[in-house]
């Protein structure tokens, strides 16, 4: 775990040096975070000052590949200022069996003050926490946590719905494998959520009704039911390892396809983390109807980044006023 102590908001203030995920926050932080998206989206919108990176310096360490992630952590930094540099495993020093501490401390002393990490390997961004005096922000760890992604989950269906509090919300698709599952499961539940995970038995565990949510091995049950569904990208690997017979078997029973969506609430929301395989997880034509909310999900991570970038750089700010 990171080595700060953990530290209520008092007023509207952050203390956390890092965002490791969602586990460990808050409500009240959780809570914060969305609202200062939406206060730098108005700012955006209203075409005024921003709070400002300049002269700090943003890292995107992406061990494991990324489009959208790695973009919108770029976008976010860049609109207030910051200095980004880009690397991956190929560019990285990691290839040639540098360790990633090494590599962190190295650009660290080169000035990084903001470390984005993603890795494959569940905890690496509590690793380094625990090691660099950079913040440390998680863009995907193994199958542990992608809390950005929980907080932009989140801030979509709060600004179209209005509330988070009883909302209820289907998870569809490999939930044993799934980091988004589990930084949704956080933040949805302590803001009041109603959760239901949907999948395969060999993809969703019994262990995940642990998390206060229920569990179901039937899609078409819970149609009625949820007023948000979050599905998410089948790997095909799992089939190989014999996680469900075939694809085809998987969309009949877990794909959601129009005759299906006429099933659910008439509001239902529409959300996919990506990239999307068209006609497995989502009908084509779905993915880019009327309910479907994924570009509202994408447009909202850009301002959950730089809500972060923001309260985070106010942590090194502090320490360059020497408080």
């Amino acid at each position: 775990m990171a080595s700060e102590n953990p530290e209520h908001l008092p007023g509207s203030r952050w203390r956390r040096r890092h965002l490791l995920g969602l586990q460990e926050l808050e409500k009240e932080e959780i809570a914060f975070l969305l609202d200062a998206a939406d206060e730098i989206t108005r700012c955006l919108e209203a075409g005024q000052d921003l709070p400002s990176l300049r002269g700090l310096t943003a890292v995107n360490l992406f061990i494991e590949p990324s489009t959208r992630t790695r973009v919108s952590f770029e976008l976010a930094a860049k609109r207030l200022g910051a200095s980004v540099l880009e690397i991956d495993q190929e560019s990285s020093s990691i290839r040639k069996g540098e360790t990633l501490k090494d590599t962190a401390r190295n650009l660290e002393a080169m000035g990084a003050d903001f470390l984005v990490l993603r890795h494959s390997a569940a905890g690496a961004a509590h690793f380094l926490a625990d090691r660099v005096r950079s913040s440390v922000i998680n863009a995907g760890d193994g199958a542990h946590e992608h809390p950005t992604q929980g907080l932009l989950d989140l801030l979509t269906i709060r600004r179209r719905l209005g509330r988070i509090e009883g909302v209820r919300v289907a998870i569809v698709g490999d939930i044993l494998h799934s980091r988004v599952a589990r930084s949704d499961i956080w933040g949805l539940r302590k803001l009041g959520a109603e959760v239901a995970l949907v999948g395969p038995r060999t993809l969703l565990p019994e262990v995940f009704a642990r998390f206060g949510v229920r569990l179901s091995n039937e899609f078409d049950p819970v149609l009625p039911w949820a007023q948000v569904m979050i599905l998410l990208r089948i790997q095909h690997e799992r089939q190989r390892e014999g996680m469900f017979p075939s694809l085809g078997e998987y969309v009949s029973l877990y794909g959601l396809s129009e005759a299906r969506l006429r099933r659910c609430p008439p509001e239902v929301l529409l959300m996919h983390p990506g990239p999307i395989e068209r006609g497995v997880e989502i009908e084509s034509e779905l993915a880019d109807g009327s309910s479907s909310v994924i570009l509202d999900q994408v447009k909202s991570g850009v301002a959950v980044r730089m809500a972060i970038f923001a309260q985070l750089a106010r942590f090194h700010q502090r320490d360059g006023e020497g408080v």
